[in-house]
Formats: C-alpha cells, structure tokens, sequence
C-alpha cells in the first residue's frame, strides 16, 4: 500500500475527484488530497492541506486572490504554491506518486508541482490539453499526460473510463520501483546532434568502454532542459556537452532553444563539465516558409536538413556572442571546467570546402570566448573537425582528467 498526492482544484472540480479519489481508495491505496481551488472550499473528501495554505505559500491569500478576480494571476500563486507544497511533502517521505487533473489552467496548477519533483516520481494528469505542444506542462520531467477525451466537467459514460485507467495507471506505478542495475555505473551526459553524431557514438563508446554510463540528449530544445536537469538534481557525474547548438537557436529565435539557463547546471552544482561549440554554425527553424522575413531580406545561408527543418548558418556576430555567453556561463563554475575546440568545422556541415564552411565565423566565436574567460579555464585546440575519430579521443581524455580532478 502506498500513500498516492492528489492534487487539484477541488471547488470546481470536486465530484470528479471525489470519484478519482474512490478509485485509488479501492485499489488499496492511500490519498494525501491537495486543494488548489481558489473559488471555495472544496468539501467533497477530507482535504490534507487546504488551499489557503498552499496560497500562502505562492506568496498570497485566497482572500487577496479573491478579490482582485484575476485568474492568470491566481493560477501564477496557486502554481508557485503547489510546486513548494509538493516539494516539501515529498521531501517529508509522506507519498509516492502523484495525480491530477484540469482544463489548461488546472492542468498548468498541477504540472508546475510535477515538475517540481524528481525525475522518476510517478507523475499522472489527465488534462483537456493533452495533444499538440505540452512542453509547458511537461518541462523537462516524466509528467504523463492522459487526453481527457471529453471536459473535465462532471463523471460521464466516457471521463469515468478515463478516471478509472489513470488512477489504475498510477497505482500500478507506485505498486513497484524499478529494478536497480546489479552494477551502478557513474554517469556521463552527452549533448548530440545529427551532425555530431558520428563524435558522440564514439566518445559514448570510449566512455563505455572505461566503465560509464553515457546518456545522450538531443541538444532540440527539450534534451537540452532535460539534461541540466539532472545535472541539477545530482544524478550526474560528468558532462560531454559536445552539442551546445541550442545557444545558437536562443540568439537567432530558432526552434530548438533551451532556453537562457542552457550551460547554468553544470557550473552552478560543481559537475565537471568539457564544453564543445558543436553545431553552433546552424540555427534551426521548420520548413522554409517558417524562416523569419529578415533573415530571407539579409539572404543568409540555408540549407533544407529535411522538409521540416531548415538551417540557417551563424554569422560572425552571432558567434562572438556565443562566444561571450559560454565564457560568462563557465566564469562561475565550481567544479573542474574546460573547453575544447575543433578549428577544422564544428559540425559535418562546418567541414573543409563544406556548405557551411565559414572560419571567420568560427574564429569570432573562439576570440570572443578566450577574451572573456576566467583565466584558470583551460581552452584546448586541434587541427580538427569535431566528427574526426581523434577528436572523440581528445575529449575523452579531457572530460576524465576533469573527472579525476574533482573526484
């Protein structure tokens, strides 16, 4: 038997989870209830902690939130709340798992607590916003989202199939943890790209080979959070961050960006880290038609990957800009840091006589980074494209010194 979070806007949405709550009471399971309802006292069910304190915790009142009638800003407190709420119960040992469920606002209530837990915490909300782009609701966590079908609003022929298989759903998630490996070997994470496939399959196999596990991100956006995410939750024992692309994407507004913190975990938890500008020559966008108007008017370099995604190569002013961020996001590191960096092409592309073959780009990034470094930073060069089998070598080599040092 386990203790299940159930979490959620119980005024409006009481009967619903009243009938969740049976759900998970008959398969022999505990209920910690959550109210986050802002309109009235949810009294369907006993309630754990009621919504009043998880306000107070967003850094409000119900009674504030009450009366100036603003939604978007209730669900701002209520999401900061549950989040600190969720955190410090499951820091407590009081649960194992949790469930929700709502429209977009409750659903959005709801994730943000997800999100606030571990990775690998069962994590279930049945929402209406279920389909199309739910990286907002997911982050960079295991949150399962269950399509409600119809609206959450009321228990029908239909959401009563739906309540019933996400209860069973996480209760068969509580039921058993996952079988330990018989060998528990540190971890490595990895940043991958297409065009730096070829450099991290073989470092992932050196690394293999030494006795490390390699978990490998695609560096689109999503992978990039996900990765500094265990990074900060201290599952991480070093970082191959041979794909950094994403920073190019956050500088020229393209599709894959991870977002301002990308490059933050590593440094701010002591982690060693080796850095590579791996396909900072391209920002990524969809199809053609998708290409911002001012970069067709300044008839930059694109180049069709496939008909969703179109690369446009980075100039030199992008570079040196990158080139400023990297050195600032490394300047405040803890741990043991260093960057390598290949001259002959950052990605397959970026090779000799290659479409996007553009040094004076390159350099811009490397002056730029080693003007702004902190001095002790070590910055390694080779004659090099990153795809080029002594390449994966080096930074092999490298990624373990730094290891060793801060070991």
């Amino acid at each position: 038997m386990a203790t299940i979070l159930m979490m959620g806007a119980f005024d409006t949405k009481g009967l619903e989870y009243a009938f969740l709550r049976g759900e998970l009471l008959v398969r022999g399971h505990q209920v910690l209830a959550v109210d986050t309802g802002v309109v009235s006292e949810g009294n369907h069910f006993p309630v754990d902690v009621r919504a009043e304190e998880v306000a107070q915790m967003g850094g409000s009142t119900l009674e504030a939130l009450r009366a100036a009638g603003d939604r978007g800003s209730a669900m701002k407190v209520m999401s900061a709340g549950a989040a600190l709420c969720a955190k410090k119960l499951y820091d407590q040992g009081r649960f194992a798992g949790i469930v929700g469920m709502g429209g977009s606002g409750g659903s959005s209530v709801v994730t943000a607590a997800m999100r606030a837990l571990p990775v690998g915490v069962p994590k279930v909300c049945i929402s209406t916003v279920a389909s199309g782009d739910t990286s907002a609701y997911v982050g960079a966590k295991d949150v399962v989202l269950v399509p409600s079908i119809v609206d959450v609003a009321g228990v029908n022929r239909i959401s009563r199939v739906i309540f019933s298989r996400a209860a069973g759903a996480i209760c068969g998630m509580v039921e058993r943890d996952p079988t330990p490996a018989a060998d528990e070997a540190p971890i490595v994470v990895a940043s991958m790209f297409g065009n730096t496939t070829e450099c991290v399959n073989a470092c992932a196999a050196q690394l293999g080979d030494q006795g490390y596990e390699v978990l490998v991100f695609h560096a689109t956006g999503t992978g990039g959070r996900t990765m500094e995410s265990l990074i900060s939750e201290g599952l991480v024992d070093g970082v191959l961050d041979i794909t950094t692309t994403e920073w190019a994407d956050e500088i020229c507004g393209g599709v894959f960006s991870a977002g301002s913190t990308r490059l933050d975990a590593a440094s701010a938890h002591g982690v060693p880290q080796l850095v590579v500008p791996g396909c900072i020559d391209m920002a990524n966008f969809g199809g053609m038609d998708t290409v911002p108007q001012r970069y067709k008017d300044a008839e930059r370099l694109f180049y069709e990957w496939n008909p969703a995604v179109t690369l446009m190569r980075t100039n030199a002013e992008e570079n040196a800009q990158m080139g400023r961020v990297f050195a600032e996001k490394a300047n405040v590191s803890t741990g043991p840091v260093a960057f390598l960096l290949p001259l002959e092409g950052v990605s397959i592309l970026d090779g000799d006589g290659e479409l996007f073959c553009d040094r004076e780009a390159d350099a811009a990034f490397f002056h730029a980074l080693k003007a702004h470094l902190r001095s002790d930073i070590p910055v390694y060069e080779v004659e090099l494209n990153i795809n080029d089998p002594a390449f994966s070598a080096r930074a092999v080599e490298l990624l373990l010194g730094l290891m060793s040092e801060g070991a």
